[in-house]
């Protein structure tokens, strides 16, 4: 007769014996954080990564989007979608500080065979929300006009829908006053701001909105704009200077990531979140040295923008080979030996 095996949250009994789990450690390291490769709620729920409960000011990331359809990085459907990331906010909430903060990007989902849109998306943020006592901080809606046009049967088939080409990404709290500072993200000034500032004059007085404007509302010079929270890219990123926003995109087709990832047969992740993205929210709402965790990482952009803005990060992702490929975002020196010895992918992996 084989071996007795007993599985407890905290051993496993062999024989009688217990046996402690393997303690998780770093797929790789930098200076400032690491990325582990596995199960997030598992990996949350395990030493070291439970030293850093109360620690994280800002979890940032974008979980798998509630599609209809089943893609390569894996998502739910329907309410197993609902039920899965609303079962994830109590145990995020444990890791915030006292006025940190978590901020979700999340896709828009349509209805099976339908040119309807589902409402999935909302009901799950609502019940994360509900799950761990959240306040909803702010809406912001990041417009990518390069997306590609779908869904295809209802806008390139049958012409009945326009393309869908913006996500939402919702700023939450367990607190109304979490730390922000909307100094650290202005934007460029416009041409006409500028102009408006050197000339030191403009139509001062009461609106048609019933706002009044005083004489000197709009002569102090801030450094910049306040950014709007609708992120949207510019036409022509020479003209950057023209728009009083965050520009926003992700079209960038050889990267050294993507380089690395086909030189060693790696797969591309087909949904990595853009650079600017995390870099407006890791200003906006944190300082150097502060912790950011992404418990969701795929390509580990989350981490690359925290080590390169001098915060200290923790990635989490289930997929080895993401983790693989992500490596060389943030320790440029990676061992090659075990991505060289992977078989070839076939063309469309």
């Amino acid at each position: 007769m084989g071996a007795e095996t007993h599985v407890t949250d905290q051993a496993i009994t062999l024989n009688g014996v217990e046996e402690q789990p393997e303690t998780p450690e770093p797929a790789f390291e930098t200076n400032r954080g690491g990325m582990y490769q596995g199960e997030c709620q598992s990996l949350l729920s395990q030493y070291p990564l439970t030293e850093y409960k109360g620690q994280i000011q800002l979890i940032l990331t974008s979980p798998p989007f509630p599609l209809n359809r089943k893609k390569k990085y894996g998502n739910l459907t329907g309410d197993a979608y609902l039920r899965w990331l609303s079962g994830m906010a109590p145990l995020f909430r444990e890791y915030l500080t006292a006025d940190g903060s978590i901020v979700l990007e999340l896709g828009n989902a349509w209805e099976p065979g339908k040119p309807t849109m589902s409402t999935l998306p909302m009901k799950a943020l609502l019940a994360f929300l509900e799950a761990a006592d959240l306040h909803l901080c702010q809406e912001f809606v990041c417009f990518n006009p390069a997306r590609l046009p779908t869904p295809a049967q209802w806008v390139n088939v049958e012409r009945i829908r326009v393309k869908d080409a913006f996500t939402r990404v919702w700023w939450m709290s367990p607190v109304v006053r979490p730390k922000a500072n909307n100094k650290n993200v202005v934007t460029e000034y416009s041409k006409s701001m500028l102009d408006l500032l050197k000339k030191g004059t403009y139509n001062a007085g009461s609106r048609p909105s019933g706002h009044h404007i005083g004489a000197k509302s709009f002569l102090t010079d801030n450094g910049g704009s306040i950014p709007p929270n609708v992120l949207i890219p510019p036409q022509d990123e020479e003209a950057l200077p023209l728009f009083e926003v965050l520009p926003i995109a992700n079209t960038r087709a050889n990267d050294a990531y993507q380089q690395y990832c086909r030189k060693n047969n790696l797969p591309i992740h087909p949904a990595r979140m853009q650079e600017k993205l995390a870099e407006f929210f890791i200003e906006f709402l944190t300082e150097e040295e502060d912790w950011v965790l992404d418990p969701f990482a795929g390509s580990n952009t989350t981490g690359t923008v925290a080590q390169r803005l001098a915060r200290r990060w923790i990635s989490i992702e289930l997929d080895k080979d993401y983790v693989d490929g992500a490596a060389v975002r943030v320790q440029p020196d990676l061992n090659q030996e075990v991505a060289a010895s992977r078989p070839s992918l076939p063309p469309d992996a």
